[in-house]
């Protein structure tokens, strides 16, 4: 791919590790793309999803605990939706 006047190369990362933490992600990925979040997973496997105006970024399913635990609409999705967040 070309970008600004340069070759670009993309490449995806297949390691065990990163496909088993893409894995973990999917329901809860699942959920918010119904729910009109616009979540992305990113290199290496971090979750992004848009709240209330605010681009949210979470590494692992811990963080996004705390965040939920002090996000009342989302632990109602979440909840609702019979996902834990391990």
């Amino acid at each position: 791919m070309t970008y600004g006047g340069s070759l670009n190369r993309l490449t995806e990362d297949f390691s065990a590790k990163s496909l088993q933490a893409r894995r973990d992600w999917r329901p809860i990925f699942s959920i918010f793309k119904e729910e009109k979040f616009q979540p992305i997973i990113f290199y290496p496997t971090k979750l992004k999803f848009i709240n209330e105006g605010d681009i949210k970024y979470f590494s692992d399913n811990q963080v996004l605990r705390e965040f939920v635990t002090t996000t009342q609409a989302i632990q109602e999705i979440l909840e609702s939706s019979k996902i834990e967040t391990k």
